[in-house]
C-alpha cells in the first residue's frame, strides 16, 4: 500500500511510519521541517516537507495514497486553538476531495463526542464532525485516552517542589495510554479496509493521580510523592509560570474540568474497549530513565 502520514517524527507518528515500512509499505511523511528528511529517510520512508496550512501541498502529498493518517498538530502561537484546529480539519477535507482518497484512520481523542467543556479536545470533535462530512471518504477516527508522556510535563515540578498534581483530585479516574500502543492500533486500522465512519478507543490503563504519583514516586525513588490537587487557579499560573502560552493553559484547565468530573469518559464507558499492552508500571520506567 501507498499510505502517507502526518505528524512528522511525533510520538505515535515516528513508531507508526517504522511499524508500516516494516509490513512493507510504501510510507510518505509529511514534515514542516526539512531538517527531519535524514531522519525520516533513515527509517525507510520518503519525507514530503510543508504546511498543513497549504492545502495544495496537502493535495499533493494525498494523491495517489491507497490511505492517509491524519492528526492536528500543537500550534503554541494560535490565540484561538478552536478556530486553529478548525482550519486544519478543513484543509485536511479540501486536500481528501481534490486527491481523491477514500480511505483516512484520523487522530482524535476520548472525549470528542462532546462539543464544548473539555479544553482542545472540543477542537478534535469538530475535525471529526467535519471529515464525516467527506462522501465517499470511509473514516476510521481513532480516540486515545490521556497521554502517559504528557506526565514528563510534571518533572519540573516533582524535581522543584516535591510534589505532583492538576485541577483534579487523587482519586479521580485517569483513562491513559501509551502513543506506541495507538500507533500500533492506527497500524491496524489502515492496514486494512473499512467502510463508513466509525470510532475506535485506545487505552492502555486506568488508574488514579494517586496511584500515578506512587507508581512514578516509586519508581524515581521518592516512594512518598503525593498527588496534589489544584484550583483552576493554581494550575493555570502554574502552567503560565512555566512557560505554557494563555490559550493552552486555559484550555488545559479546561480539559482538567472534565477530567474531574468524569464527563471526559462517559461515551467510552459505553463502548468498553479492549485495553491496549502497555501499562503505567511499564512506562514509570521510561519516565524514570528520563528523570
Amino acid at each position: 500500500m501507498k499510505i502517507t502520514i502526518t505528524g512528522s517524527l511525533g510520538n505515535i507518528s515516528k513508531p507508526l511510519a517504522g511499524i508500516l515500512v516494516s509490513a512493507g509499505h510504501q510510507v510518505t511523511v509529511i514534515s514542516s521541517n526539512a531538517d527531519k528528511i535524514k531522519a525520516i529517510e533513515d527509517l525507510g520512508a520518503a519525507a514530503a516537507i510543508g504546511s498543513v496550512d497549504d492545502t495544495d501541498f496537502l493535495t499533493r502529498a494525498f494523491t495517489g495514497a491507497d490511505a492517509i493518517y491524519t492528526m492536528c498538530p500543537t500550534n503554541y502561537a494560535a490565540t484561538d486553538f478552536r478556530s486553529f484546529m478548525n482550519t486544519v480539519g478543513q484543509n485536511y477535507a479540501a486536500a481528501i476531495r481534490a486527491s481523491g482518497v477514500t480511505q483516512v484512520v484520523n487522530l482524535s481523542s476520548i472525549g470528542a463526542h462532546l462539543s464544548a467543556g473539555t479544553g482542545p479536545i472540543k477542537g478534535l470533535h469538530d475535525i471529526e464532525q467535519i471529515f464525516n462530512d467527506l462522501e465517499g471518504v470511509s473514516v476510521k477516527h481513532m480516540r486515545p485516552a490521556y497521554f502517559y508522556v504528557n506526565l514528563y510535563g510534571s518533572a519540573d515540578m516533582i524535581r522543584h517542589a516535591g510534589i505532583i498534581g492538576g485541577n483534579y483530585g487523587e482519586a479521580t479516574e485517569l483513562v491513559m495510554v501509551h502513543p506506541k500502543d495507538i500507533a500500533l492500533a492506527v497500524a491496524e486500522e489502515i492496514q486494512q479496509l473499512f467502510t463508513g465512519k466509525s470510532i475506535r478507543y485506545v487505552t492502555s490503563d486506568v488508574r488514579t493521580p494517586a496511584a500515578v504519583a506512587k507508581i512514578l514516586g516509586t519508581a524515581i525513588g521518592k516512594p512518598d510523592l503525593k498527588w496534589v490537587e489544584f484550583t483552576d487557579e493554581q494550575a493555570y499560573d502554574g502552567m503560565i509560570q512555566a512557560g505554557l502560552p494563555v490559550e493552552l493553559a486555559r484550555n488545559y484547565v479546561e480539559m482538567g474540568n472534565a477530567i474531574n468530573s468524569g464527563v471526559l469518559w462517559e461515551d467510552f464507558k459505553v463502548n468498553q474497549p479492549e485495553f491496549s499492552a502497555i501499562k503505567l508500571e511499564d512506562f514509570a520506567k521510561e519516565f524514570a530513565a528520563a528523570f
